[in-house]
């Protein structure tokens, strides 16, 4: 299975931004982590700090063979109906992830443009919540229902 790992704006920091709120661990000591429990899932991983470049690989992903995107759209989360509009145009699920509990944080944050189109949401398991989604996207599930 080939599933796409993708972070938005200032995920690029993990590691080093406000380690009280988002761990100590870095992308890449998730990614080698994930490589490890998921031996036999092709795991591929991007980061943008600009929204048309997280739309762009959205939907080449539709065409390249990715079965499941793990999507942590940091803020463009609670303002982006551009992306909202990208994961409804392709047929690859999408699992929507943050490192921390968004609704226990300010009330901006409370909302998702992201999850009506999701497969599911997981948030509030630190790094972990890579890990959850990835195993959710290899189980067998019957694909959410998008809203129109």
């Amino acid at each position: 299975m080939k599933i796409l790992i993708m972070n938005g704006p200032n995920l690029n920091r993990l590691g080093r931004r406000e380690p009280s709120v988002y761990g100590t661990a870095t992308m890449d000591d998730c990614l080698d982590d994930l490589r490890r429990r998921f031996a036999d899932v092709e795991l591929a991983y991007f980061q943008s700090n600009s929204e048309g470049a997280l739309i762009d690989r959205l939907q080449a992903a539709a065409d390249d063979g990715t079965e499941g995107i793990v999507l942590n759209a940091g803020a463009y989360t609670h303002t982006s109906v551009a992306l909202h509009d990208a994961i409804r145009s392709i047929d690859v699920p999408v699992v929507e992830v943050h490192l921390s509990n968004i609704y226990a944080r300010e009330d901006f944050r409370h909302r998702s443009y992201l999850s009506p189109v999701c497969r599911g949401t997981i948030c509030g398991f630190g790094m972990r919540s890579y890990a959850l989604a990835v195993e959710a996207l290899t189980e067998e599930a019957p694909p959410a229902r998008r809203q129109q």
